[in-house]
């Protein structure tokens, strides 16, 4: 099964994360199909925490790809 989930990028203690398709079997930082997004969470504004690339994210959605829990909630508060 295909998934959306957080793949973590930065440095110790400034956090950056990249939005991923990938295989749900796949590790953390391992092999995925595709990059949706990037996520921020110590950024100073609320708008800049969360870029997401709509087009392939609603394409891997229609596909049939599930969002991990906290995605789905970065997702759903940046709306």
């Amino acid at each position: 099964m295909v998934k959306i989930r957080l793949q973590r990028m930065g440095a110790k203690k400034n956090p950056q994360y990249v939005l991923v398709a990938c295989n749900e079997t796949a590790a953390r930082n391992g092999k995925f199909f595709d990059k949706v997004g990037f996520y921020y969470p110590k950024a100073a504004n609320a708008k800049d925490k969360l870029k997401l690339d709509s087009e392939r994210f609603d394409a891997w959605i229609k596909k049939g790809a599930q969002m991990t829990l906290t995605v789905e909630q970065i997702v759903k508060a940046a709306k």
